[in-house]
């Protein structure tokens, strides 16, 4: 059996400038990155923005397992199989993080026969993106320091600076280090710490961006520390936010590549789930509904975290409706939810899939809280059983949800052709009556407790003395009123990574609040979340090489 990478390499990839014609975009509205990769100019939207949009499909999962769910190979095969059946379909995903790449998840343009190329490329450096990203974050970290070190005529307090460093690796080893040592000329002592960069509030920022200008307004408003009188700080005090912006021009625009089967994917952005707010830019996904007829766009990780997210930060910053949800599962994830050791998850386990499917009827119901219409997507594994599958299929349609077999991994589009159709179908009949779950205006309180026990099915919050001073704070600076972004385990609903299935009864404690005045939300850090991963003891970079001929092996 081929791996990931060499079903890739094998890929007979169009000239890119081939992809975009076929979307009617011509030569000059793209900025080339070699044969096979290009951003959109700033020129295009303004030749399409007065089109009419296309639908958009939100692809989301169950909660991650270690027996994988497949839900960027389901969006990138369901991509494909709308152009096997001849539908003009763009998919709109974000780009990988070095983090994950080099340390246990692997690689993030989906998998066997779905995929998008080049695929190397695409997990390793891309066009730069998180990279200036990373620069423009580090940038105002080291402008914020030499300030304090410069005389500090802002009064800032060192004990109060909450901008931390970034690097887009997982590296627990930074999680907490001491800065400014060495003497007067080495700068100021205090603590720090990194993130990993695609938590940092600046790709955050970068998603959500209307334009270039709203960019730079936004990188003006992140606050980087307060002053010893308790007043806030923001980067465009530091005159910071110019230069930000300058690194920032060309990460700004959305990319174009495409999948093994030359379907168009704007690859844009890359904000962590579990940590951020988990979707790709908002000016890719505009610009694939004004280029398409169909957008299969995804949120990361389970629809607990990344759909959430998706409806209540995304749609509603962005004045998105989408027209549907496909939602992945595998047989496999709900026996492992069932109780069955990952070793066993081969063999037939009806009743374990019957324990286990509480995880995804919660997501389900989760979904239709938004009032968008839900397809489930079962992801097929050769060991699935016939009456494993005809258990699964009669409980979703109970719930008013449509069911179908994909099988995009090993056939490509062909493979997810029942999906493209169960979903073609859906859109027409089912009609989206989109809302978001929460007041945005209502106390942050209020907002968090209504995820907590709607979404996640927790009893009650619990707010430690840190975070509940963080929320006066909040409060009393007048950005209340902004929507809440909570980090939490994605492994389940809890924020308790080994309760599976769908617990209940369960406490949620929110250990620390942080102001992403600059993104317009309010991250609530809940259990043992770390903005900054570790790496695992056999890290996936172990596995990946390069020979004398530039071939890279190992990326999965």
């Amino acid at each position: 059996m081929k791996s990931d990478i060499e079903i890739a390499m094998a890929a007979k990839m169009r000239p890119i400038r081939e992809v975009a014609n076929a979307l009617g975009i011509h030569e000059e509205d793209l900025e080339l990155y070699g044969k096979y990769k290009a951003k959109l100019s700033d020129t295009l939207w303004e030749k399409v923005k007065d089109r009419k949009d296309g639908k958009l499909v939100l692809v989301t999962a169950i909660n991650p397992t270690p027996a994988g769910e497949g839900k960027t190979t389901t969006t990138v095969g369901l991509g494909q199989a709308m152009g096997f059946l001849g539908k003009k379909a763009v998919i709109a995903l974000r780009e990988p993080s070095l983090g994950p790449c080099m340390g246990v998840k692997g690689g993030a343009a989906g998998g066997g026969h779905a995929q998008v190329v080049p695929m190397e490329d695409i997990n390793l450096h891309f066009t730069g993106d998180i990279h200036a990203v990373t620069t423009a974050h580090n940038l105002l970290a080291s402008l914020l320091d030499n300030h304090i070190h410069q005389g500090n005529s802002l009064q800032i307090d060192p004990r109060q600076v909450v901008f931390k460093r970034v690097v887009d690796l997982n590296d627990r080893a930074l999680r907490h280090v001491v800065v400014g040592l060495g003497g007067h000329a080495q700068g100021v002592p205090r603590e720090d710490g990194y993130m990993i960069s695609v938590a940092s509030e600046v790709m955050a920022i970068l998603c959500l961006a209307q334009d270039l200008q709203d960019l730079k307004k936004r990188l003006g408003q992140i606050i980087v520390a307060y002053t010893y009188g308790g007043e806030p700080v923001t980067a465009r005090e530091l005159k910071a936010s110019g230069a930000m912006a300058a690194l920032l021009k060309d990460a700004v625009k959305p990319n174009l590549v495409q999948t093994l089967e030359n379907t168009p994917c704007i690859m844009h952005g890359g904000p962590f789930a579990n940590i951020a707010h988990g979707c790709n830019s908002i000016l890719a996904t505009r610009h694939a509904l004004k280029l398409a007829d169909y957008v299969i766009t995804e949120a990361g990780f389970g629809a607990d975290l990344g759909a959430e997210k998706f409806f209540d930060i995304k749609c509603r910053k962005g004045k998105l409706k989408p027209d549907a949800v496909v939602l992945v599962a595998t047989v496999r994830a709900l026996k492992y939810n069932g109780g069955v050791a990952k070793a066993d998850l081969g063999a037939p386990a009806l009743e374990a899939v019957k324990k286990g499917f509480a995880n995804l009827e919660k997501h389900i119901e989760n979904l239709q809280h938004f009032k968008v219409p839900v397809v489930v997507a079962l992801n097929h594994f050769v060991t699935d059983h016939k009456d494993e599958v005809a258990f699964i299929k009669e409980r979703c349609l109970a719930m008013d949800a449509e069911f179908a077999i994909s099988q995009v991994w090993e056939k490509g589009g062909e493979g997810g052709v029942e999906l493209a159709h169960k979903l073609l179908e859906t859109l027409e009949v089912k009609e989206s009556g989109f809302q978001v779950l929460y007041d945005e205006k209502d106390p942050v309180k209020a907002k968090v407790e209504k995820i907590a026990t709607d979404i996640y099915g927790a009893a009650k919050v619990l707010y430690t003395p840190h975070a509940e001073k963080s929320i006066r704070r909040i409060e009393a600076m007048g950005l209340g009123g902004l929507p809440v972004c909570i980090a939490k385990t994605q492994y389940s609903f809890s924020d308790n990574p080994k309760l599976l299935g769908r617990p209940k009864g369960f406490d949620v404690t929110v250990r620390e609040v942080n102001i992403s005045a600059g993104a317009e939300f309010i991250v609530c850090i809940t259990g043992d979340v770390m903005t900054m991963p570790g790496l695992p003891k056999l890290p996936a970079a172990e596995q990946i090489d390069i020979d004398e001929d530039g071939r890279i092996t190992g990326l999965f």
